[in-house]
């Protein structure tokens, strides 16, 4: 499959996801209603909650995740060099000028986010400006263009929104149970019972698999925005510079939180784990740095 075929991929699945996550959270939402006895009022209830976050995850996430990172917007004469590099790069990928953000820290780190190339943004830290050279900036800048030009801004930050919300029902759903006992308004006696049994296990589970759908679409986008990248640049060497010296930063990003690790160009929480380990890798936000850098230097 080519470039091409992944960007339409891509927003074909944004909304392939978008429809599972309302049917995913609709059947939780009648699950967690039939255990604490509110029968299927509460199906309702979960298919208008799914649907309003669906939409506000489509329309407001960029905004939602760049308040999250406290990232503040700049303009071409706070920073020249930046506007200049985005700029070009911007020309060479065909897609629109994207706002231009900061992160105050100096961790080295960035990430891309917007529902469309028309509608995105580029968030780089202090750390980066700092500490990168011209030629691994612009590897930075044309992986997280490649971002917006692949539509994964879209998908990731659609994503984002949805697990989020598949966590808030599954903790909702147990504080109810300890403060409240579950209520019993359907009188169904052993049925209810297997509703609360079951609505249990998904609060357990639910999170961990929307979770892990979650890392594992952001590991197989990390590794087409660096190949688009050093398509842009026509130097995948900048790129895999930039890598190694990312890795070599120990410092944590203190913007970045769960929600929003997966979309930064590498692991903000300096905690990857470097197992083989299937179960291990399942977990991890990001592929392996060191094979991002092989296949860089193998192009």
């Amino acid at each position: 499959m080519n470039i091409y075929s992944q960007i339409s991929a891509n927003k074909n699945k944004t909304w392939l996801i978008i429809f599972l996550f309302v049917i995913f959270i609709t059947t939780i939402v009648f699950v967690y209603g039939k255990a604490s006895g509110y029968g299927l009022s509460y199906a309702g209830i979960g298919l208008i909650i799914s649907g309003m976050m669906a939409f506000a995850s489509y329309y407001y996430s960029d905004s939602m995740i760049l308040g999250m990172s406290g990232a503040k917007q700049i303009q071409k004469k706070d920073n020249p060099t930046l506007f200049r590099t985005v700029e070009n790069l911007c020309i060479g990928a065909g897609v629109p000028m994207p706002k231009v953000y900061i992160i105050n820290d100096s961790a080295i780190n960035a990430f891309a986010t917007g529902r469309d190339p028309k509608h995105s943004v580029i968030c780089v830290t202090t750390g980066i400006l700092g500490r990168l050279n011209k030629v691994e900036l612009e590897g930075v800048i044309a992986h997280e263009l490649s971002h917006v030009r692949n539509y994964d801004i879209r998908l990731m930050a659609v994503v984002v929104i949805l697990v989020g919300l598949v966590a808030l029902l599954a903790d909702f759903f147990m504080r109810s149970l300890w403060y409240g006992g579950g209520r019993r308004r359907d009188d169904r006696g052993n049925a209810q019972g297997i509703f609360l049994l079951i609505g249990i296990v998904l609060a357990i589970l639910s999170p961990i698999i929307a979770t892990i759908i979650q890392l594992a679409v952001s590991r197989k986008r990390e590794f087409l925005a660096d190949a688009s990248g050093a398509l842009l640049t026509r130097y995948p060497e900048g790129l895999a510079s930039a890598l190694e010296k990312i890795s070599q930063d120990k410092e944590p990003l203190e913007a970045a939180n769960n929600a929003t690790a997966h979309l930064y160009i590498s692991n903000p929480f300096k905690l990857q784990s470097n197992s083989k380990h299937w179960f291990t890798n399942l977990f991890n936000t990001h592929p392996p740095i060191e094979e991002r850098i092989k296949i860089l230097r193998s192009m």
